[in-house]
């Protein structure tokens, strides 16, 4: 950390004893233990702020980029990639409008269908109908 060795501590050591004097090591040794205890308990304290700042800003990113592609319109970007002219929107609209009219105002379809479920081979008088195969019930 501080790349100090042994001479360097022999050396405080040393002057430690002069200054202060053999009786008072012991509570200067403590003293000084008490403060290195609240220097790493703040040090740490101020990591862990960074780190909690570090995460609130990498969630405001991902909300800013969810709440972007919540506000997305999918649905005009599908029909800009399929139909960008909009030449296919166009006729699938003009075809739904002729066939409604062609529903709603002629008859003449209504009776082709008609005709068309008369025209469906029957079966003959004398004998009875079969009854209809069963489609996926019970089996």
């Amino acid at each position: 950390m501080l790349d100090i060795g042994w001479v360097e501590l022999s050396i405080i050591a040393l002057i430690t004893i002069l200054v202060v004097g053999p009786k008072e090591i012991p509570r200067v040794l403590r003293t000084v233990t008490q403060i290195m205890r609240k220097v790493r308990g703040m040090a740490s304290e101020f990591q862990s702020g960074i780190d909690e700042l570090a995460r609130e800003a990498e969630l405001d990113d991902l909300k800013k980029d969810i709440e972007k592609t919540a506000s997305r319109d999918f649905a005009s970007e599908l029909e800009n990639t399929i139909d960008p002219t909009g030449e296919v929107t166009e006729s699938v609209r003009e075809i739904e409008t002729s066939l409604k009219e062609d529903l709603d105002g002629d008859s003449a379809t209504k009776n082709v269908a008609e005709a068309i479920q008369e025209s469906a081979p029957q079966p003959p008088a004398d004998e009875p109908e079969k009854p209809a195969a069963k489609t996926g019930e019970g089996a």
